[in-house]
């Protein structure tokens, strides 16, 4: 049994990594990075923003298909699939896969066009609809992280 927990608790951990990572990332460029990125000039200001992107979705990309296969192992090879688990975790995995799909919007929309714009004021419209997306996906991981708690007790 100890096994079994171990092997359990790790599953849940890496999940529960993969959601700092993704959550904490948005919180941090909408509320500290963004604001404080208004007294840069718009064209470093934009170089420094394609390779913060670049990085952040890159470690977006790899952490989603964690969540997702850790999800549903603790889903199914641990609570014996969705009847064993509360509506905590329907809502968790309903709002984990908006928060995907808005995640892909933004690397498949408007970040493909700022990267692609030449002139700064282009890129800032791109930069513009993504951080709206980003804000929409952060207020979506929050409420998930509180339905989370909320099952947990």
């Amino acid at each position: 049994m100890t096994n079994a927990v171990s092997w359990w608790g790790a599953v849940l951990a890496l999940h529960i990594l993969g959601a700092v990572i993704w959550v904490g990332g948005m919180f941090f460029a909408i509320l500290v990075l963004r604001p404080s990125l208004g007294t840069v000039d718009p064209a470093p200001r934009i170089a420094l923003l394609g390779q913060i992107f670049r990085k952040f979705f890159r470690y977006v990309w790899h952490v989603i298909p964690i969540m997702i296969v850790t999800g549903y192992a603790m889903v199914f090879g641990r609570f014996g699939g969705f009847r064993g688990v509360g509506w905590t975790v329907h809502a968790m995995q309903g709002l984990g896969w908006i928060m995907t799909f808005v995640f892909l919007a933004v690397v498949f929309g408007p970040y493909p066009k700022f990267r692609a714009a030449i002139q700064p004021a282009k890129a800032g419209q791109h930069v513009e609809t993504m951080r709206r997306l980003i804000a929409a996906n952060l207020v979506l991981g929050l409420v998930t992280i509180v339905v989370a708690a909320l099952g947990s007790i």
